[in-house]
């Protein structure tokens, strides 16, 4: 589900939401309340359960051809609708032209992100810390 030129998206699992209205989240660095959305370029990031941990990169200006072979190999307003299924989540990413990898662990991927030149999100990483003893 990509939002078509100059609409935003809210990804939400909660069907009870009948108005998005603006509020401050609990992890926000910005004081002032707003609505998240999302455009066609970062809406990706958001086709995965709420608490799935996940992390992306994408090729930037400041991206070395390291850090490009490393990843790729030698990115109050009422809803449109109910909350719908994104589908199969490996044909949505191909047909984005998307690359989706599914490791045994995010931690090291990430971190590399982080050292590295490309462009990068990482969406609920604290909750891949679950099984750290």
């Amino acid at each position: 589900m990509r939002p078509v030129p100059a609409e935003l998206l809210h990804f939400s699992e909660d069907p009870t939401i009948t108005r998005f209205a603006p509020h401050v989240a609990a992890t926000a660095a910005d004081p002032d309340p707003y609505v998240w959305a999302v455009d066609a370029e970062q809406s990706p990031l958001y086709w995965f359960p709420r608490q799935c941990p996940r992390a992306m990169a994408w090729i930037g200006p400041r991206t070395t051809v390291e850090d490009r072979e490393r990843v790729l190999g030698p990115g109050g307003v009422v809803p449109l609708g109910p909350p719908a299924p994104v589908g199969d989540l490996f044909a949505l990413h191909a047909a984005a032209g998307i690359q989706l990898r599914v490791l045994p662990g995010i931690r090291a991927f990430f971190d590399g992100l982080v050292a590295g030149s490309m462009e990068f999100s990482g969406i609920r990483l604290r909750n891949a810390d679950c099984r750290r003893t």
